[in-house]
């Protein structure tokens, strides 16, 4: 027959033929290796292997195709100016931040009295600074520098507060006796004490302070206390030890009952007379009324602890009268100004004190029943403001020689 028929014999010999002139890949050892580096001329099969096959190989290759792209990308004029315009303004950005720096509002001397560890008042900062802090406060930017401060009454610590049946502190701070600190000194220092502490020695019986019985409306002058007390630590990020003399002179500013020798006789009367004063030009940037009624929920959330709370909350008030007391001993002022002050603050310790014995023997549901009634009377409070932008004011009337408190619209 003139076709040739190739049987599977011959196919068969073909196959090895060509199988034994391929070359296996060099990288994987699998498979047949199509094609071969034109750097290194290695023998791969897929672009896995060539790109595994030398890391030299393929970052040398993208890069020369990169470089060579960009040299074939010429940029146009309009392309130029646009980077040019860019630059310029990054350039005037740099050069404003520097300037910003170079233009601090501190002088070179207070500047080197802070970087020395002095203390510096704002007596001691000229005219111009003084501008630029008080400016700085009335802004808010300085508010920004001072961590939020949490109050020791809303921590859970103060609901398992203990003192003895006698009042006192049952477990005493150790003071090293090499130093002049006294254990009150050394517990406000330490952040570790959340809880203020309670006093150092037994509280006596209200019937060994007064041969009369206690009046029935202290109950109110407490809320009045507990009120302004709340302002004053909140006023001051809860560091009074600061300023003694500035915290002491604010409760007595905020509290009828301790800077007027004030007799509120129902928790609505002793309520309005501190919102009143929270409200007033010299305290309205703290918040105006929404500050003045988180005042007063901190006023029921101290009421809602035990009496070891409310003693010891007595007990840090008096000592902040204690010691704006010292410190106005040792400072130079006016005497008419600083006799005032002192005699305030001595009638108003006493009464402080004579309060914290007086709530020492008061059972908790005491303190339940009133927190009943400020919550109620807050109620009342903020359904009478409504829209409206001022606190009532209360003023006292004679009804059959009986006196009644009246709202003024």
């Amino acid at each position: 027959m003139a076709d040739e028929i190739i049987t599977s014999e011959a196919v068969s010999s073909s196959s090895e033929l060509n199988s034994s002139s391929r070359i296996i890949c060099r990288v994987c050892q699998k498979q047949f290796s199509q094609y071969t580096c034109p750097r290194c001329n290695t023998r791969y099969c897929s672009l896995p292997c060539y790109k595994s096959h030398s890391l030299r190989c393929t970052e040398s290759f993208m890069r020369e195709n990169v470089m060579e792209e960009l040299q074939h990308l010429q940029p146009d004029d309009g392309s130029k100016q646009k980077m040019l315009d860019i630059l310029k303004r990054f350039h005037s950005e740099d050069e404003a931040d520097i300037m910003d720096e170079d233009d601090s509002p501190l002088s070179e001397e207070t500047i080197q009295k802070v970087l020395s560890g002095n203390q510096i008042s704002f007596e001691d900062l000229s005219a111009e600074e003084k501008k630029h802090f008080q400016r700085a406060v009335a802004s808010g930017e300085l508010s920004k520098l001072i961590k939020p401060w949490e109050p020791w009454w809303s921590k859970p610590s103060a609901k398992y507060i203990s003192l003895g049946q006698d009042g006192t502190q049952l477990v005493q701070p150790l003071v090293k006796e090499d130093t002049a600190v006294s254990s009150e000194d050394g517990i406000e220092s330490d952040p570790l004490h959340d809880i203020p502490l309670g006093p150092d020695s037994p509280l006596p019986s209200v019937s060994k302070l007064s041969a009369a019985g206690p009046s029935p409306l202290l109950a109110v002058h407490l809320v009045d206390i507990m009120y302004s007390y709340c302002f004053t630590l909140r006023l001051y990020n809860g560091d009074w030890q600061s300023d003694p003399i500035g915290s002491a002179t604010v409760l007595l500013s905020v509290s009828s009952v301790l800077g007027q020798g004030g007799q509120p006789e129902t928790v609505l009367e002793a309520l309005s007379h501190c919102m009143e004063q929270t409200c007033s030009p010299a305290f309205r940037h703290m918040g105006g009324l929404q500050f003045a009624l988180g005042l007063i929920n901190d006023t029921i959330t101290l009421l809602h602890l035990d009496t070891p709370a409310l003693v010891c909350m007595l007990c840090d008030l008096r000592r902040l009268i204690q010691y704006a007391e010292k410190d106005l001993k040792s400072e130079k002022s006016r005497k008419s100004k600083s006799s005032e002050i002192k005699t305030k603050l001595k009638s108003a310790e006493r009464k402080v004190y004579f309060i914290m014995c007086w709530a020492h023997e008061q059972p908790q549901e005491a303190w339940s029943s009133i927190a009943a009634i400020v919550e109620a009377e807050k109620s009342r409070l903020v359904e009478f403001i409504g829209s409206k932008t001022s606190v009532p004011k209360m003023k006292k009337v004679q009804n059959e020689g009986k006196p009644l408190i009246k709202e003024v619209e």
